[in-house]
């Protein structure tokens, strides 16, 4: 099972055109896979618990009660995943940036253990207006993968100058991430 995740409130935007180009490419090469929208699993920003770490750092959990434990267990099943993020001011989304900070808090410090460990990773950055910030938003994901030892695979920016062809490229980099050889 792989899985995609997006976080755009806009749910006939770009960023969910990409979400399923992705798990078309998933579905072709013969897995399956699923769609996780952070928004509607409402995740919420750190809360930066007691003196900066809260229980995050030593039990490797979350005090906040949303979708976060649910979504990191099933990341810790999955072959693989795709995360497709609008651009906004050049970086994540809020929502994506929340998820992302507080599954690093729970897991970085677990080494080889972490959900995201040894997965390879496609990463997608959709700017939709200008269509600046790919780039950056890309290299911030890509850092993220690291610190999590996850394989940033294959990185995409989309714009909606090049929805139309580059979805077609998404679909295909997701075929190719199910089908490639894990180092």
């Amino acid at each position: 099972m792989y899985m995609v995740i997006t976080a755009s409130p806009n749910s006939d935007g770009l960023t969910a055109a990409c979400g399923r180009a992705a798990l078309r490419g998933i579905e072709r090469a013969g897995k399956t896979g699923g769609i996780t929208d952070l928004c509607a699993e409402k995740i919420q920003a750190c809360r930066v618990c007691g003196d900066g770490w809260g229980v995050c750092r030593d039990e490797h959990r979350c005090v906040i009660d949303d979708g976060l434990a649910g979504i990191a267990a099933r990341l810790a099943d999955a072959e693989g995943a795709v995360f497709v993020t609008p651009v906004y001011w050049w970086q994540q989304s809020e929502r994506m940036k929340y998820f992302c900070d507080r599954l690093r808090r729970c897991e970085a410090r677990k080494g080889d253990e972490s959900v995201m460990s040894g997965k390879m990773v496609n990463l997608v950055a959709a700017a939709g207006g200008t269509g600046n910030g790919t780039v950056p938003c890309l290299a911030g994901m890509e850092l993220w993968c690291l610190h999590m030892r996850a394989i940033p695979f294959e990185r995409i920016g989309v714009t909606r100058f090049t929805r139309e062809e580059t979805l077609i490229s998404i679909e295909k980099a997701s075929v190719a991430l199910v089908q490639a050889d894990k180092p």
